[in-house]
């Protein structure tokens, strides 16, 4: 998944999105003459979705491809990794790609947050999917790589198309609440949707905003009939929030009048301790969509360590020197890189 090979953007390549104190470094070492073959070795500190590693490694591609002797080895995406594990290991020149660490870090640090509070929240809904929907929470320009972090977190869908894109994806969502606002009903609201969207786009309406769930979703289904995928619950904390007696009496009128074919998706502040409510309550829920847990999660940390000089191993006090075994890396081809 994910777009490979695609150029990192200037700022990041001109090193203005570094720490300064590698900037200074790399010109103290240009001044003294020294530029060593180092190697570094990449991992985080705790049990965790690997994410970002493919946008590091796009990063270090670009900056290390006309490098004769430099060596990238690398995990991917979506591997699940123990803490110290080495996920990241560069030998290369010292200042070829020094001022690129804080920006390696980072995409494995942001994404991988997300990726696993993704998987959190996949795991507790088991078997039943669950879709992202916290682009709302941060901010646009990193929208799509939130979107596919949670897609690599085990996500079946994300509700952007800039995030959808880069897992290979269409996006996936219902409809706001302002449409039924506007229309001043559900049911025309609905069948608006259904007039105007193409027919691979799939019939989910809100039928919260007005009127009893129940009611809505009998409403809308009798007009919408075999066509109708899916109704969404969100209902708001002031009315005390989508409940499993509300999803099970939603479920059990729709199947009354002959409507069983309607899946019910449920969202609105979702975390995994909120998911294992409904399966715990056996309440029938198709598809959780979550928001904020995900796209909220704390970022996990990952440490760049030099672990050789030119050869000698070497590393800084509580680390142990020379490379460290890890037999799941692979070495990445940086030809594909070259210009």
């Amino acid at each position: 998944m994910g777009l490979q090979r695609t150029r990192p953007s200037s700022e990041i390549l001109s090193g203005a999105t570094a720490d300064v104190y590698f900037a200074r470094a790399n010109s103290i070492l240009d001044r003294e003459g020294l530029d060593p073959f180092v190697t570094m070795e990449v991992f985080c500190r705790e049990d965790a979705v690997l994410c970002g590693i493919g946008e590091a490694t796009n990063l270090i591609g670009h900056v290390l491809a006309n490098e004769p002797d430099a060596i990238v080895e690398a995990m991917e995406d979506g591997d699940l990794v123990t803490p110290k594990e080495v996920v990241l290991r560069i030998r290369a020149r010292y200042r070829a790609f020094a001022l690129y660490e804080t920006a390696m870090l980072g995409m494995l640090s942001q994404s991988t947050g997300w990726a696993t509070a993704a998987r959190r929240c996949v795991e507790a809904a088991a078997p039943q999917p669950v879709i992202s929907f916290g682009a709302r929470h941060v901010h646009p320009d990193i929208t799509d790589v939130l979107d596919y972090a949670a897609i690599v977190g085990g996500c079946v869908g994300a509700s952007t198309p800039a995030g959808a894109r880069l897992a290979g994806l269409n996006p996936t969502g219902t409809m706001p609440h302002s449409l039924v606002l506007i229309f001043g009903d559900t049911v025309r609201a609905a069948e608006a949707f259904d007039r105007d969207m193409p027919p691979e786009v799939p019939r989910i309406v809100l039928v919260d905003t007005f009127k009893d769930e129940a009611e809505e979703a009998i409403r809308v289904a009798s007009a919408l009939g075999e066509r109708l995928y899916g109704i969404r619950l969100d209902t708001p904390s002031e009315r005390g929030r989508v409940t499993a007696d509300l999803v099970t009496e939603v479920r059990a009128r729709l199947d009354m009048e002959g409507y069983s074919h309607v899946a019910i998706v449920v969202s609105g502040g979702l975390t995994p301790d909120r998911i294992r409510y409904f399966k715990d309550k056996g309440a029938p829920v198709g598809s959780f969509a979550v928001g904020s847990y995900i796209s909220g999660a704390t970022p996990i940390d990952f440490t760049g360590d030099i672990k050789e000089i030119d050869g000698r191993p070497i590393a800084k006090r509580g680390r142990i020197p020379g490379m460290t075994d890890s037999p799941r890396l692979r070495q990445l081809d940086l030809a594909g890189w070259r210009d």
